[in-house]
């Protein structure tokens, strides 16, 4: 009945679509109907929506673009519904996270929030609260933009808080480690010379000897590379410099 009263509203001629200009919005929905609705409603606001029917291949887009902010629908949360916060709250920490139900439960909607979801609303939704809601969300985290984020396997990179994470484990760094990395990762696939990062990283212009290039990257690799010895993300092209690849 929810489902019918929200379509009908989208249905209706007076309902126009805006150009996207207000960023992605992931949408986790196994329900057909309700993900016309979700995409039209946001489409509506200026948001350029991306549904999918299933957590997996979210997870998988999640570490690919980072969206604006996701939202998920969970007919009751559960064990699958837990493991997808946790997922999503130690994929991108920061992302809005917004949470759609059937259920009205007190205690499902406390779990919810204590596993990492930033806010619980339950069907049926007001399509103005529920923008109103997500809009609210992504105005606190403004901050922090896709621009201020990499993720690469289960590694993410938060630039403004100066964090990062590997699966649900804090990595520490030192200052140049961190300055060499986000050098590297802000200019993905293009092979940066040790002259360029010894410049950029340690100010040298001019410096006899490029170990301590070398060093940390090697620390680079040890810290983040599943298997330092073979890196799938911090190549060496022979006789140029290295190379970042998400």
């Amino acid at each position: 009945m929810a489902t019918a009263t929200l379509t009908a509203t989208f249905d209706s001629p007076m309902f126009e679509l805006r150009p996207s200009t207000m960023g992605r919005i992931l949408v986790i929905e196994d329900d057909e109907a309700l993900r016309r609705i979700l995409r039209r409603l946001f489409s509506k606001e200026g948001y350029d929506v991306e549904v999918v029917p299933e957590p997996y291949g979210a997870l998988e887009i999640l570490r690919q673009r980072p969206p604006v902010a996701v939202i998920v629908d969970l007919e009751r949360p559960g064990t699958l519904g837990c493991d997808l916060c946790k997922a999503i709250a130690n994929l991108i920490p920061g992302l809005p996270l917004l949470i759609l139900s059937a259920s009205s439960d007190v205690a499902d909607k406390v779990l919810m929030l204590e596993l990492g979801a930033d806010d619980y609303v339950t069907l049926p939704f007001s399509p103005r609260e529920l923008v109103a809601r997500l809009r609210a969300l992504i105005r606190r985290t403004s901050r922090v933009g896709p621009e201020n984020l990499c993720l690469f396997e289960d590694v993410a990179v938060d630039f403004c808080k100066m964090e990062i994470t590997r699966g649900a484990e804090r990595v520490a760094m030192t200052a140049k480690e961190f300055k060499m990395l986000e050098f590297l990762t802000k200019n993905a696939e293009r092979v940066v010379s040790r002259d360029e990062l010894l410049d950029k990283v340690w100010g040298y212009h001019d410096y006899p000897c490029t170990r301590t290039v070398d060093t940390h990257m090697l620390r680079l690799r040890q810290k983040l590379e599943g298997n330092p010895s073979r890196p799938s993300h911090f190549l060496t092209v022979h006789g140029q410099g290295y190379r970042f690849v998400p």
